[in-house]
Order: C-alpha cells, then sequence, then structure tokens
C-alpha cells in the first residue's frame, strides 16, 4: 500500500509540473519557483498550486464576461466630436491604452485634483446630490465608517428623490460593509446592488477558480458625464481596519465630459457581470465635451484581460520619458521587464524618482520591495520613503506632461492578479498638480541611499531577498 502511495505522489507530483510547465504567460521564474516548491514539498506544493498558482476566475465566469464585452455598442459608436491633441511625441502612449480596453483617446474633458480623501467624498457626495438620471459606484473597499456612511445616505437621498443608483463592491474587500445593516437599508431605500466577485461558500468558490482575484477598481460616474479615479477606497482616512497604519494618502481626480463614458463601460462590463441586469443602453446617446479639454484615455486591466497589460503600460511610460519620471506606489514587487525598465530610464540620464510608504500594512511587499533598491538606486533612481501614513497613491508623471493615475499598484496582484482601473491623460496645467502633489509626499520623506542600503545588516537583507525570491507565486 506504502509503494502505492509513493507512486500515485510521484504521478501526480510529474503532472502538476507538467502542468506548470504548459501554462500559457507564465514567466520562467514564475515556472522555476512552482517547480521547485512542488519539488521540494509536494504535498504543499501541490495543494498550492492548485488553489494559488493559476489566474483564473473560472471557465463559466470568464465566458459569460467575454459574452458581455462582445455584446456592448463599439465605443466609436459614442465617441464625442471633438478631437484631442496629443502631440505626436505621446501618440505611443494612447496606442497602448487602446490595445488594452479598445478605447481612443477623447478631447473635451476637464478635471482637477481633489485636495486629500474627506475633500473627496464630499465632492462625491455633492454630484450625487445634484444627480438627474443615475448614480453607479465601485469599490474595492467600502467601509461602514464616517466617510462610508456618508456615501451610503447620499445614495439612499438621490434614490428617493428619483434617481436609478447602482452600486457595486468587492465580495472580499467590502465584506464589513456588506454584511452591515447600511447594505441592508440600502437595498430597502431602492438603491440597486452588486457583490463584485462574490465568495459564498470558500470551499465550492476555490474549486471554480481563485477565491483571491479580486475586483480592486474604484469607479464612480454620475449621470454619464461626471467619473472619478485614483487611488481611495470609500473609507475614512484614518482606515479603523489597519488603523496603525493610518492616515491612508490617497489622490484622486474628478473628471468631467466624454472621459465619464469610458469609465461608464467598465462598469457596465463588471456591473451586468455581476449583477445580471442588462444596461448597455447607457452607453449610447450624446456625451457633453468642454473645449479644448484635456485629452485622456481610460484602460482597464484584469485577470481576464490581455496578460501582462498593466506592467506594459509602466513600461511604455518608462521608455517613453526624456527628462523626468516621478513615482508614486505603496506595493513594489516588480517583474524583471519593469525593475530593469526603472534602471534603464535612470541609467539614461532620464531623472528618475519613486516614492513608497516607509511603513507597509503588508509585511511581504515591504521585505520584498526592499530587495530591489540596491540596484534602483545603483543604477540613479532616488528613493524616498513617505513617514505620515501609509501613502497609497499610485501616480506616474513624465516630463511635467503625461500623468496616469488610477488603482494599479506596481506588483503581482495588479499586473495580473486584481482588476484594475487606470486614466492616461495628457496637459502640462494637471499634470503640474499631480506633480506639485508629488513633491508634498517627497517633502515628508526620507531619502533612501546606496550607503544606507548596503549597511543593512546580512539578517535583513538575506530575509528581504528570500521573501523576494516568493515573489513569483505569491
Amino acid at each position: 500500500m506504502a509503494t502505492t502511495a509513493i507512486i500515485a505522489l510521484a504521478l501526480l507530483e510529474l503532472l502538476v509540473i507538467a502542468r506548470v510547465l504548459l501554462r500559457p504567460h507564465r514567466d520562467p521564474a514564475s515556472r522555476v519557483a512552482w517547480i521547485l516548491l512542488i519539488a521540494a514539498a509536494p504535498a504543499v506544493g501541490i495543494l498550492a498550486y492548485l488553489f494559488v498558482g493559476e489566474t483564473s476566475i473560472g471557465r463559466r465566469r470568464a465566458a459569460r464576461l467575454r459574452e458581455i464585452e462582445r455584446s456592448l455598442p463599439p465605443f466609436t459608436e459614442t465617441e464625442d466630436s471633438v478631437r484631442p491633441e496629443v502631440p505626436e511625441l505621446y501618440t505611443r502612449l494612447f496606442a497602448v491604452g487602446k490595445s488594452i480596453s479598445g478605447f481612443e483617446p477623447g478631447g473635451g474633458n476637464t478635471a482637477r485634483l481633489l485636495e486629500d480623501s474627506n475633500a473627496t467624498i464630499d465632492s462625491m457626495v455633492a454630484d450625487i446630490d445634484a444627480a438627474k438620471e443615475h448614480v453607479h459606484l465601485l469599490f474595492y473597499i467600502w467601509l461602514p465608517d464616517n466617510n462610508g456612511c456618508k456615501i451610503v445616505e447620499a445614495l439612499k437621498r438621490a434614490t428617493g428623490r428619483g434617481v436609478v443608483c447602482r452600486a457595486m463592491a468587492d465580495g472580499l474587500g467590502s465584506r464589513d460593509m456588506i454584511g452591515s445593516a447600511h447594505w441592508k437599508a440600502m437595498k430597502e431605500a431602492g438603491v440597486r446592488l452588486a457583490v463584485a466577485l462574490q465568495i459564498g461558500n470558500p470551499l465550492l468558490r476555490l474549486l471554480r477558480g481563485r477565491i483571491d482575484l479580486r475586483n480592486h477598481r474604484k469607479i464612480v460616474v454620475i449621470d454619464g458625464r461626471i467619473t472619478y479615479c485614483g487611488s481611495q477606497n470609500c473609507a475614512d482616512p484614518e482606515f479603523r481596519v489597519k488603523a496603525k497604519f493610518a492616515p491612508w494618502v490617497d489622490a484622486v481626480m474628478r473628471f468631467e465630459g466624454p472621459i465619464a463614458r469610458q469609465n461608464q463601460h467598465l462598469f457596465v462590463t463588471d456591473w451586468m457581470e455581476n449583477a445580471d441586469e442588462d444596461i448597455r443602453e447607457l452607453l449610447r446617446g450624446p456625451v457633453t465635451a468642454h473645449e479644448p479639454g484635456v485629452p485622456a484615455q481610460v484602460f482597464g486591466t484584469g485577470p481576464t484581460v490581455r496578460f501582462s497589460a498593466m506592467p506594459e503600460m509602466f513600461i511604455s511610460l518608462l521608455f517613453g520619458a526624456r527628462r523626468d519620471v516621478v513615482i508614486s506606489t505603496p506595493y513594489y514587487v516588480p517583474d524583471e521587464s519593469l525593475q530593469h525598465a526603472l534602471c534603464a530610464a535612470a541609467y539614461r540620464g532620464v531623472d528618475t524618482t519613486i516614492v513608497f510608504p516607509a511603513r507597509n500594512d503588508s509585511w511581504i511587499v515591504r521585505a520584498a520591495s526592499r530587495s530591489y533598491y540596491a540596484d534602483l538606486l545603483k543604477a540613479g533612481v532616488k528613493i524616498h520613503e513617505y513617514v505620515e501614513g501609509l501613502l497609497h497613491t499610485k501616480s506616474f508623471t513624465v516630463d511635467g506632461e503625461i500623468t496616469l493615475i488610477g488603482s494599479a499598484n506596481m506588483d503581482r496582484r495588479s499586473f495580473e492578479l486584481n482588476y484594475e482601473n487606470s486614466i492616461l491623460f495628457c496637459g502640462a496645467k494637471l499634470t503640474a498638480d499631480v506633480r506639485e502633489r508629488q513633491w508634498t509626499y517627497i517633502a515628508s520623506s526620507n531619502s533612501v541611499t546606496l550607503e544606507q542600503v548596503e549597511s543593512w545588516p546580512v539578517a535583513r537583507r538575506l530575509w528581504n531577498n528570500a521573501i523576494a525570491m516568493l515573489g513569483p507565486i505569491l
């Protein structure tokens, strides 16, 4: 019996290793990491791979998403007549964005960077209170705290005066709100609710697809003409679920114009998949534009979108930079191509600066990200660590003219596992506003030097590098 069990385990081990080798879109480092884990600890490695080794949300769900996307009206049917004035130098960057979600950069948009997290919620509430037709919200984390309840009450008020309100929250990230009396009260008030990537029975959910593939998007669309995009969840900056890292520091932009239709497109796709309500007609009809406006483009990424789309955009921005790049991100666990692109930008003389939080809510990310510091610093990248809370802003400015803002981090979760939304826009004035915010982060940061990193104890460097080795399978 023992011999039979050993032979069966060995065959299963070979079958799983063969699956690792045959899976598409897996980089060599990831294959090696999984094969080593399976070979060293077969039982643990096989179970780990079956549960978290593949980025599948389930065949049925993936097929439904593809069917919904095919059924939506092509964006060309609803594009506004205002043509964007994109400098030729940046047209190829927008071409990368188009290759992801199919949206052309649209002109006729106005935008402003909101002051802080509380000001963002107050602005959303004001726009909901002024809504005439519909309000659409999607958040990864929606907490039943002060700011979260402000949005709840605004939705109830809007529904009471006849505005159609649809609100969606991720089944894992917003479980506190979904299980609260506030969620029930919204439903009773007439707010149409949906849970994105609902977990249900965890064991059955694991059989259908990975439980940790999440909808990390933050989308607000009001009357099809106003939209918000940035890093902020629907919560207080004190973020009581992880209060010891507070305040959480975010940046959000409010856009008005045709760009709202593109964000609406992402929302409609997610809503129809999770709520089973056909609202595709909201993607037709005229859109108000503002002359001359800011050229802007939405793109959404995720496990059912083209593999490696998000890192490709980051890398394209780095290779497109001529003078300077400033980045802020809370989570940095890059693939090799992104790490090399950052170093290459600095090596060719681009003034390259990146800001991380000094204290991270993920000890794994904190250790892994610091394993990359030495190579970045040797290349000439300037690293700063923000000390006045958890810097959660995901921002990327290039040459004082191009900005990328959204929900995506520079880690594997955002590259492969989470649904994310971003807006790329071109404009010196707006980019200057974002750049000014980035400099306030730097002013509240400690500069990290190569001498400091090289003086870290051997045990600390061993720990950081060992955790980073797990990056391909985390």
